[in-house]
């Protein structure tokens, strides 16, 4: 097995345990975009259940910075400046990310019935912790613009690397100006959520597919065609 396809095995395992973790992460915690009430009733009658999906959530985004790394190993000999970007990219989100989820941790202590809290109303302290749980889902759609525009230099690289199929790459474009949809959406028309449901579609095949690609298939080594914007010699 040479190194890029090493490389990109492991940027698929990591890739896909992203996803898995993600998935079980909303199964147990109920993070939803769309219902924060839902959210904050998993709070109130599932807490054990809601702190596994906490944990296994902050687990999931250390998977996909680690996913973002090994995409940096593999892409960088196709230009080591836009790998960088993208990868920086993915810290920016994951900062964000991780400072809203915060957010979720605040709530949870207005529910947690400590004795400093007997001066509030049980319906004051309900209040306060839907507060911070629609703060945190703010605070990930946020989030959404560097882990939209990462998808940019990511799908460019995809196309001109030589050894992964370019519909990846055009796949991954076409979800950079979808997650910029959703992001305006989110922030612009918050009541008209339909407009975003095609964007999910995309985002979906996008990267299950590059997931996938990258698990099963590898990458073939060829010399890169572009380095730094300089065809290869």
């Amino acid at each position: 097995m040479n190194p890029n396809k090493k490389t990109a095995r492991i940027a698929g395992f990591l890739y896909f345990t992203y996803f898995i973790t993600s998935v079980l992460a909303t199964l147990f915690g109920n993070f939803v975009f769309v219902d924060a009430p839902a959210t904050l009733n998993t709070m109130i009658t599932q807490e054990s259940s809601f702190r596994i999906g906490l944990v296994i959530s902050l687990f999931s985004a250390v998977f996909f910075v680690l996913a973002a790394w090994a995409l940096y190993v593999l892409l960088k000999p196709v230009s080591k400046n836009l790998a960088l970007l993208f990868m920086l990219l993915n810290l920016g989100g994951f900062v964000v990310w991780c400072l809203s989820t915060l957010n979720l941790f605040a709530g949870l202590l207005f529910l947690s019935g400590a004795d400093y809290l007997k001066v509030f109303q049980p319906d004051q302290l309900q209040a306060q912790a839907m507060l911070y749980v629609n703060l945190y889902k703010s605070g990930t759609v946020i989030a959404q613009i560097p882990y939209g525009v990462w998808l940019l230099p990511l799908g460019y690289l995809v196309l001109k690397s030589g050894f992964l199929p370019r519909i990846l790459g055009i796949l991954l474009i076409a979800d950079f100006f979808g997650q910029l949809l959703f992001v305006t959406q989110r922030l612009i028309l918050p009541s008209y959520g339909v407009i975003s449901y095609p964007c999910f579609a995309i985002g979906f095949i996008a990267e299950l597919s590059l997931t996938l690609w990258l698990l099963i298939k590898g990458a073939q080594y060829r010399k890169p065609t572009l380095a730094d914007g300089q065809k290869s010699q």
